[in-house]
């Protein structure tokens, strides 16, 4: 049966990133989709690992071909997520997750309503400009950026499935594993994957 789409968002600072790699090393079975982007790679960063970094023209070239399930301009440089490979993935019965805003997150529900949507929040926005001044890679002017963006992008958080809270890390990863599990073991899932035994069940 296919696999499920997992879709995490989260305003930036929030720990979504920490909170994803955490997720897929404690959970084998989901795939982490991994974008395209315009932007070059950060320090440490690989290609094909963290973002198939590619120029604007091959962007721009496969998003005329329409490869994008979704894709979005940030600060400048575009990051679009390739639908060819999701479809793939999934059809061989894998979960995949997405790690995208929450514009992104829209265009995907509009095309996939069934993806599951997870929205993270910080604890408070005092604690979010803590996070992003401890990061000491921006100045004060992106912080401010940041910060106005994470307002707007909070805004949208009621239009996901569930909403978890990172305010201590071990329990937003346990909610986020719950979420997971959860999905895995709904009706619409179940009686898909467990047809034969509910066939038995009911014909003894």
């Amino acid at each position: 049966m296919p696999g499920q789409l997992f879709i995490v968002t989260a305003p930036s600072g929030a720990g979504k990133s920490s909170l994803v790699k955490a997720l897929l090393e404690r959970d084998a079975a989901i795939r982490l989709s991994v974008s395209y982007t315009t932007r070059p790679p950060r320090p440490g960063e690989v290609d094909g690992v963290h973002y198939h970094f590619v120029g604007r023209e091959e962007f721009q070239e496969r998003l005329g071909r329409g490869e994008f399930l979704e894709s979005a301009e940030v600060y400048g440089n575009y990051y679009g997520t390739s639908q060819p490979w999701i479809e793939a993935e999934m059809a061989l019965g894998r979960d995949i997750l997405l790690e995208i805003d929450w514009q992104g997150a829209a265009q995907v529900r509009r095309l996939m309503p069934k993806a599951c949507g997870v929205f993270i929040l910080p604890p408070s926005l005092p604690e979010l400009r803590r996070r992003l001044e401890g990061r000491g890679t921006d100045s004060a002017e992106v912080i401010a950026r940041r910060l106005a963006a994470a307002r707007e992008d909070i805004s949208h958080a009621l239009a996901f499935d569930y909403l978890v809270v990172n305010d201590r890390f071990e329990d937003a990863l346990a909610d986020l594993l719950s979420i997971t599990r959860a999905r895995r073991l709904s009706m619409d899932v179940q009686a898909r994957r467990q047809a034969s035994l509910l066939e038995n069940l009911l014909a003894s």
